[in-house]
């Protein structure tokens, strides 16, 4: 796919855009949006459940400030934007494995306002 994929993420006060990379799982959330995801938190992560099932792609524990995942054990999309239980140091880290499939334009901090329980709605831009 060769054309930029933009995807808004609002979750209360909290708006941010994000560009969806060229994978399959990418793909996949594409066609899938808008989703509705009820996030939790887990240190600087925020993640929720969604109804798909796929595989991992290229998989990495350790991510980058801003990047969206998707983590296959809890059928997952993840917004990572600083350091986790399972971090060592200030770098993002997933709890196992998972598949970057996007990046958050701007300063992902803006997601530290956003409460465990807290509805995210994800849609094309």
């Amino acid at each position: 796919m060769n054309e930029e994929r933009r995807v808004r993420i609002t979750a209360g006060t909290v708006a941010a855009y994000a560009t969806l990379n060229d994978t399959h799982v990418a793909d996949e959330v594409w066609r899938a949006l808008p989703l509705e995801v009820r996030m939790q938190t887990w240190g600087e992560e925020l993640y929720g459940g969604v109804p798909l099932d796929l595989p991992l792609e290229s998989p990495q524990e350790v991510v980058d400030r801003g990047d969206l995942a998707y983590w296959p054990p809890g059928h997952a999309l993840c917004i990572f934007f600083g350091p986790t239980p399972a971090s060592s140091g200030e770098e993002p880290r997933a709890a196992s494995e998972v598949t970057v499939f996007g990046h958050v334009e701007g300063d992902p901090h803006m997601f530290r306002v956003v409460q465990s329980g807290a509805k995210v709605l994800i849609e094309q831009a």
